[in-house]
């Protein structure tokens, strides 16, 4: 997630300053993802900048608000109406690490999966529990979030699941061979799959 959206997001609800918008920004999201105070007011800085908010005097207590503009408000519309792409994600650094793991000498590959399997779970029954912690209505953000991340981890443990099924099957190439095209790769793998 953008933290340039989720400040306009909320700004759009009305004026805050950083530190409103850093605790409106961890409990819209379940203090799933912990936000600096830094990233907050350099966020804003370059809102500012850029023309999608602008601060306001200082409050009495020395607190300066923000307020989204027009074009703070025409931006965070078109990022809702934005599917998010694939190619906008991070990398996948499990499966960065299980693909070296393959090509690495020494590394056994099914101890990498079983670990990550269980953390996986840990993190999955940790994550049910949160979700079955509160049914208020206000709280449907936070649950909505927590869904996405049990997903998420369900999905991992399938991965890996397959993961695991896929190196019964595997035969390392010669040492000091890895296949050089994906075409390689895939013809090697059917290769293996009818023997």
């Amino acid at each position: 997630m953008s933290i340039r959206h989720g400040l306009l997001a909320l700004l759009e609800r009305g004026q805050m300053y950083g530190y409103q918008l850093r605790a409106a920004f961890e409990e819209s999201t379940g203090s799933t993802w912990p936000l600096n105070i830094g990233q907050v007011y350099t966020t804003l800085s370059r809102l500012e900048r850029d023309g999608l908010v602008r601060s306001l005097p200082e409050s009495e207590t020395g607190q300066r608000p923000y307020e989204i503009t027009d074009a703070g408000r025409t931006d965070l519309a078109l990022w809702f109406a934005t599917p998010i792409s694939r190619t906008d994600r991070p990398r996948d650094e499990l499966a960065i690490k299980l693909a070296l793991a393959l090509t690495t000498p020494g590394v056994d590959v099914r101890s990498v999966v079983q670990t990550q399997r269980s953390a996986t779970m840990r993190t999955l029954q940790e994550l049910t529990r949160l979700k079955y912690a509160s049914d208020r209505p206000e709280d449907l953000p936070w649950r909505l979030v927590l869904d996405a991340m049990v997903f998420q981890a369900e999905a991992e443990v399938r991965w890996l699941d397959h993961c695991e099924s896929s190196l019964v099957r595997y035969r390392p190439a010669e040492p000091g061979r890895i296949p050089t095209t994906p075409a390689e790769a895939v013809d090697r793998a059917d290769e293996e799959a009818r023997r």
